[in-house]
């Protein structure tokens, strides 16, 4: 049976009505037209569906609704302030860190999440901490390219 939830999304309050099991992925897309977190595997696997949650990277596929209720929820969307995107978008825009671009929302929101903890990790960091995102294209490089930009420019925290 369908219940109430009250979500904070990229600092707007929501009030969706789902069923207990249904997934943050769903609720964002069909129910919110938040459309820049994409479905990808469906099992946590691949990255593409990354959102932050209270500042940290989480694979909305796999978390139930009722786990983002009452915490900060910042997808794609609410990265950009005052129509400037955030360094990581300019980063990733700046290197030509994509191809055709599925992944790229998810690579974007795991690096915010990497650079919201770690202002400036090393390369090796970076590939430990990117692990968790597939990029079909295999633009890597300059996805790394794009964090370490990114991490130099300086990048304030999103939670």
């Amino acid at each position: 049976m369908p219940t109430n939830h009250a979500l904070r999304i990229n600092g707007q309050t929501f009030s969706v009505e789902a069923e207990p099991d249904a997934t943050l992925l769903s609720v964002l897309r069909e129910q919110l037209d938040l459309t820049g977190t994409k479905y990808g595997c469906g099992e946590g696997q691949c990255g593409a569906c990354t959102v932050l949650i209270d500042g940290r990277a989480h694979r909305s596929c796999m978390t139930p609704i009722a786990n983002a209720a009452g915490k900060s929820v910042v997808t794609v969307e609410g990265l950009a302030k005052d129509d400037r995107l955030h360094p990581v978008q300019q980063a990733f825009l700046d290197e030509g860190a994509m191809q055709c671009a599925y992944c790229t929302s998810g690579m974007i929101m795991s690096a915010v999440s990497l650079l919201n903890n770690r202002p400036n990790p090393s390369e090796a960091e970076i590939l430990q901490f990117m692990q968790g995102n597939i990029c079909r294209c295999g633009t890597y490089p300059r996805i790394v390219a794009a964090i370490r930009r990114a991490s130099a420019a300086g990048t304030e925290a999103v939670r």
